[in-house]
């Protein structure tokens, strides 16, 4: 049999919503020899399938050569029943998604009247023409949207975006950057992780382009590309800070496109949703040269 370790430490959680944690002489199972505090503190959290935890403090860390004895698993919620769940914004003529960006136009190409002309009587069309920019709505980011070389949205496998099973991370109130912390609870491999932060109360408002809007930080971006997360959404402006604070840097963009995930932003609906045992689906048309493209994005219920 393979030599196999475990790490002993004691740890002092605080929470996000008050008060906190502390254990002493923890041990885990740890796939070899070596492990940093912040992949310790990340996989304790999720062994405990603790939320909303905004710092854990490791200590008095040894490494101990004993057999593993295995994890426990977090219960999953009880199917209820098929349904649908609409989780996207609708798009209309004037709307504006993001400030400065400009509103789409739509109008007819071909109006019913117009189209009595065509046609038998009592035969009419309606063809409707629509000017926008890709960032419109509820939309996908492929990695060509980042990367030059990413595939755009006729390169971005199916597989990435239709029926996958997903994951509802709550974000508190009140909390900003989504860190590995607060994403280590989840099941994330292969799957659709979903933020809900609940800023989407405010789109179409001014409050929904304001820099305080919450994000995925570099560290939680980090994460997810290692945890092997399938697609990653958030229901907020921006799932990278747009502050001015940030510079200009876009790290959750750019980790998570690089590693082929695609991101859907302007989520709503997700407080519908269960923290998982569901379905999503966020698929564009197949348009080639583009990386981005709104969607109608929707979760099925089992």
């Amino acid at each position: 049999m393979a030599e196999q370790w475990r790490v002993r430490f004691d740890a002092e959680v605080t929470f996000v919503n008050g008060g906190g944690l502390r254990v002493d002489g923890f041990r885990l199972d740890i796939p070899g020899t070596d492990i940093t505090d912040e992949e310790l503190a990340a996989l304790f959290v999720r062994h405990l399938g603790l939320l909303m935890v905004g710092e854990v403090r490791i200590t008095a860390k040894e490494l101990i050569r004993e057999p593993h004895q295995g994890g426990r698993d977090v219960p999953r919620a009880a199917a209820t029943g098929r349904r649908l769940v609409e989780l996207s914004h609708v798009v209309r003529d004037g709307m504006v998604t993001l400030p400065g960006l400009p509103a789409p136009r739509i109008t007819d190409w071909l109006s019913r009247e117009a189209s009595r002309q065509r046609y038998a009587p009592g035969t009419e069309f309606q063809i409707g023409e629509i000017t926008m920019v890709a960032n419109t709505g509820t939309y996908v980011d492929t990695p060509a949207h980042r990367w030059a070389d990413g595939a755009d949205l006729a390169g971005v496998p199916l597989e990435r975006l239709a029926d996958l099973p997903g994951v509802v991370v709550r974000v508190p109130a009140g909390v900003r950057a989504v860190d590995r912390l607060l994403l280590a609870p989840h099941e994330v491999a292969g799957r659709a992780v979903l933020l809900h932060t609940g800023w989407d109360v405010h789109f179409g408002t001014p409050r929904y382009g304001a820099p305080d809007h919450p994000y995925l930080t570099a560290d939680g971006a980090e994460w997810l590309v290692s945890a092997g997360a399938a697609l990653v959404g958030i229901d907020s402006v921006n799932i990278d800070d747009s502050s001015p604070a940030s510079g200009g840097t876009r790290p959750a963009h750019s980790l998570l496109l690089a590693a082929g995930i695609p991101i859907v932003e302007h989520l709503r609906g997700l407080a519908a949703l269960p923290p998982d045992g569901f379905r999503f689906t966020a698929a564009p048309p197949m348009v080639a040269g583009m990386g981005t493209f709104p969607v109608r994005a929707f979760a099925v219920l089992d």
